[in-house]
């Protein structure tokens, strides 16, 4: 018990401080033209704002890491809430078609740009998530079996964020020049648009059918997260690289992370049972919380002069993703419906 004391008085000081950076970040979303950012983005800002300008804080490191793993691994469980079968059996097997087809395409072909452009395995494969399914939520997820540094973390936040808001800006003054009706413009939002507030802002622009299409498109794209996570972990040590790693504990796979069979059977429940709307509100808002806690924690270890000295290369990466995944998904949809 007295171990148990002395670990909770560790942690306590710096998750006090991530969880009051992410309470900041939730009030700061009420004020005008702010509101089109995410806690999750608005917590991460605030939080490498202040480690660089007070710099690391030894009194936090333990509450930090804590966050890092514990609270970021909750809030992605917890997200299986947003995400029933109804929700997925509503968009239809040809749009969830497109939604899969799109995502594993623009994984697969931002991991192969990325070497192209000689960017690290690593600060790509996180780039890969955030575009092709959820935005931040899915950088983290995807860090959870990675590894990189919260350097790449938060640049990899940075592409998603920047090239998602250009795209919430741009995409409501196409689907009439672009001959879409409301439906598929929710549909090419939702299955391209990085992050969920993100989706939600610029598909409602064209109307509430569009923006609740919208909506479960891009819910169902969330739904993906689960097999990427295992999938990275499955590939963390090919097994011809295996044999020239002088460890044997190091040589061994990693097993798929709990979370995510967490995040499935969460889901699964939420499809099985009817969860009040004043309940389900609270667990969304619970989950953005522990999220935005999570990334908080993250931008408590950033420092940007290790960010700007990965260069340019990264971003022009995360432009190069975003243009693809915009234009397979618009191609497909014109094709297919």
């Amino acid at each position: 018990m007295r171990v148990r004391r002395d670990a909770i008085a560790r942690i306590a000081p710096g998750a006090a401080f991530m969880c009051a950076i992410s309470l900041a970040a939730m009030a700061l979303r009420q004020l005008p033209y702010i509101s089109v950012l995410s806690p999750l983005i608005l917590a991460i800002l605030i939080a490498t704002t202040f480690r660089n300008a007070a710099g690391a804080q030894a009194w936090a490191q333990a509450g930090v890491e804590f966050c890092l793993k514990r609270v970021l691994r909750l809030g992605i469980m917890l997200l299986g809430f947003q995400l029933t079968l109804s929700q997925i059996g509503e968009v239809g097997a040809r749009a969830l078609g497109i939604i899969v087809v799109t995502t594993a395409a623009t994984f697969v072909f931002t991991i192969w740009a990325g070497r192209m452009l000689g960017v690290d395995r690593k600060l790509t494969q996180l780039i890969a998530g955030g575009t092709s399914i959820c935005g931040a939520s899915a950088v983290i997820a995807t860090n959870s079996v990675t590894g990189a540094g919260e350097e790449d973390v938060c640049y990899a936040v940075a592409c998603v964020t920047v090239y998602g808001s250009v795209a919430m800006f741009a995409y409501p003054l196409l689907p009439h020049l672009l001959h879409l009706e409301p439906q598929a413009y929710g549909l090419w939002s939702g299955s391209s648009i990085h992050e969920v507030a993100q989706v939600v802002a610029a598909a409602f622009q064209d109307g509430a059918d569009a923006g609740k299409y919208g909506t479960i498109a891009k819910l169902c794209r969330v739904m993906l997260l689960a097999p990427m996570v295992v999938a990275l972990s499955v590939m963390a040590v090919p097994p011809a690289r295996a044999a020239h790693i002088e460890h044997e504990a190091a040589a061994r796979k990693p097993g798929p992370p709990w979370f995510v069979a967490g995040f499935m059977l969460v889901t699964a429940v939420n499809s099985a049972i009817t969860v009040p709307p004043e309940v389900r509100s609270g667990i969304v808002s619970c989950t953005a919380f522990l999220l935005a806690t999570a990334l908080a924690a993250m931008g408590m270890q950033t420092d940007l002069r290790k960010l700007a000295g990965k260069g340019l290369r990264p971003a022009l990466l995360g432009g190069v993703a975003s243009i693809f995944i915009a234009s397979l998904s618009l191609a497909l949809i014109k094709a297919l419906t």
